[in-house]
């Protein structure tokens, strides 16, 4: 049995079948799943609206999202385990479905993005008065 080819993302249904794949296993995951269910709640058609925002903005040039990242997830009660298994899935998902320069840039930019975030939540848990976001 031959699997079916991957493409490269392209554009917003692409973004779409990203961030649909991707956090259908986060909401499922024995470790992220509580945290992001709990987090977000009935509100998920929202957030995947927000992450199909960011993600077409930093992977096809949509300019669509506008926020900060960073700061919802400052009093998470997470750390370098959960920034891994994030990490994971995410590199697992994008790997099934799509293979070129974009998906490659998708991986480079969550793993930057993974690096970023557990570096500033770590200073504003050990050096609040002297966060910048």
């Amino acid at each position: 049995m031959s699997t079916p080819s991957r493409t490269d993302i392209h554009d917003r249904r692409h973004i779409e079948q990203l961030v649909n794949s991707f956090y259908g296993e986060v909401r499922q995951d024995a470790l992220l799943g509580p945290i992001f269910n709990g987090v977000i709640g009935d509100r998920w058609p929202e957030h995947l609206e927000k992450m199909y925002r960011f993600w077409a903005t930093v992977l096809i040039n949509e300019s669509s999202y506008t926020g900060t990242p960073l700061r919802p997830h400052l009093p998470l009660p997470i750390g370098g385990t959960h920034f891994e298994r994030w990490l994971h899935l995410f590199h697992q998902t994008v790997d099934r479905h799509f293979e070129g320069p974009v998906a490659e840039l998708a991986k480079r930019n969550a793993a930057r993005m993974a690096t970023m975030f557990q570096e500033r939540i770590t200073l504003h848990r050990t050096h609040p008065q002297n966060f910048i976001q």
